[in-house]
């Protein structure tokens, strides 16, 4: 899906970015061209990179019955 229609910008390019250490929207903005523009697409891109830097939720351990 895009989320910066000024230059194109998808959430994958955003997720790739954050997978490669992209951890601030200055940082992303310098990478991908993201909020370059009209900067409406910015709220949303800053959603994607706190859902990237979020620790993935560890599966409980089931006991044995």
């Amino acid at each position: 899906m895009y989320v910066c229609i000024c230059n194109g910008v998808t959430d994958r390019e955003i997720r790739d970015a954050a997978a490669a250490g992209c951890d601030s929207l200055a940082e992303l903005t310098m990478r991908t061209g993201c909020g370059a523009n009209c900067g409406s697409c910015l709220d949303h891109a800053e959603r994607i990179l706190d859902e990237m830097r979020a620790p993935a939720m560890p599966l409980p351990v089931l006991q044995a019955a």
